[in-house]
């Protein structure tokens, strides 16, 4: 299978380690999180989903304490007793650096700052990035999702193939090793119920209405999957601005490829016919775009008003606002929903992201951008985005 480097994560991820004492590289399962870690080339490497390497830490103490040098520890969802001894061992401070793996990340996250307050910073890693496989690959991006195995298959079926044995070890395998009891059967009924929110207001009530249960466990799944990095709850800004504005989240699955495979979406010929295809590219270019946000540790909103005016990313940065709308359109215009946007919430930026080629001005600080030259970096000194030069 056809390498792809991962030029940018391997290089913060490079300056993360030389920076902290302990990293942890968190996303969903086969997202290249081994490949990346064994690419910095560690001096030492535990895979706890391998019984050798597993049975080499049975007596963590006296595997670890004699190790010099960067430490990886991949899967340490396993073992969350490492975590107190790690404290003790960078605490020693004899050059040992320590890089952890994971694919849950609410209870490691949890689990870890417990214990390593202070001492570890998180590092989130998802499928490809449109930066990694160029531009012109795309629309194979945008239907087959950003997991390696996935965007590398030899065809569209092969693919999609991959991505329902994928769904269904996730939930078989995977949900029950995290200590989760819930019927993979269950789980997937409402992942799949799920999918015919992606890009909506999320109502628990009215969900749980549907599938038969209280909201309580709709929250409670929502968090399972929400933990396992499989959808994205993105909460209301609702500062007050003298209008009524909704104030519940929205949810998106985060990778588009799982996404069609949820809805049964085969190949690429059937998004193009689908009634979700405008709600498809609107999470995969929020997905996209969020990426670019995390290397500025921003966080992020979306901003709807019950008169009908809407923002589908706003964030803020340097005392500024900034927003962002997704059009699955040959050529945005402008919108009285825009210049709500930009009056109310007084933004300093608005960016109009589309799949098209072009990019033009719509308004004094209002910009069509193509989702293929948001780049790795926002330039929040004008409504242009940088790309990344090297």
């Amino acid at each position: 299978m056809k390498l792809i480097e991962r030029k940018y994560d391997q290089e913060m991820l490079a300056q993360w380690i030389g920076m902290f004492p302990v990293t942890a590289m968190l996303g969903p399962r086969q997202c290249g999180k081994t490949t990346l870690a064994r690419a910095i080339n560690a001096d030492h490497y535990f895979d706890l989903e391998n019984p050798r390497d597993a049975a080499r830490l049975d007596q963590p103490q006296l595997a670890l304490e004699d190790l010099k040098g960067l430490v990886a520890i991949d899967e340490i969802q396993r073992m969350p007793e490492l975590f107190p001894l790690l404290r003790y061992l960078v605490d020693q401070d004899l050059g040992r650096k320590f890089l952890i793996l994971g694919s849950a990340s609410r209870d490691l996250i949890q689990q870890s700052s417990e214990s390593l307050a202070g001492r570890i910073a998180y590092y989130p890693l998802g499928g490809f990035r449109l930066h990694d496989i160029g531009p012109e690959n795309m629309k194979t991006l945008w239907f087959r999702g950003g997991l390696p195995r996935s965007y590398l298959a030899a065809s569209d079926a092969e693919s999609h193939l991959w991505r329902s044995q994928y769904i269904t070890t996730f939930l078989e395998r995977d949900i029950p090793q995290l200590g989760i009891t819930i019927p993979a059967r269950t789980l997937r009924r409402f992942w799949l119920m799920l999918c015919h929110y992606h890009g909506q207001i999320l109502n628990y009530a009215e969900l749980g209405r549907s599938f038969g249960v209280s909201d309580m466990t709709v929250r409670k799944y929502c968090d399972i999957l929400e933990g396992t990095f499989m959808i994205r709850i993105l909460q209301p800004w609702y500062a007050n601005v003298g209008k009524r504005v909704v104030k519940r989240p929205k949810l998106y699955i985060r990778d588009s490829g799982l996404f069609h495979t949820l809805l049964s979406i085969e190949a690429s010929d059937q998004l193009y016919t689908s009634p979700k295809l405008g709600a498809s590219w609107e999470g995969f270019a929020l997905e996209s775009v969020c990426r670019v946000l995390e290397k500025e540790d921003t966080d992020v909103f979306f901003w709807n008003t019950h008169g009908g005016a809407e923002l589908d990313l706003f964030w803020q940065w340097g005392g500024k606002n900034f927003g962002v709308e997704f059009k699955y359109e040959d050529a945005p215009r402008l919108t009285r929903s825009m210049q709500t946007a930009m009056d109310d919430l007084q933004l300093a930026g608005l960016w109009v992201v589309y799949p098209g080629k072009s990019a033009y001005a719509l308004a004094k600080n209002i910009q069509v951008l193509p989702l293929s030259e948001t780049g790795v970096t926002w330039n929040y000194g004008s409504t242009a985005v940088q790309k990344n030069k090297k």
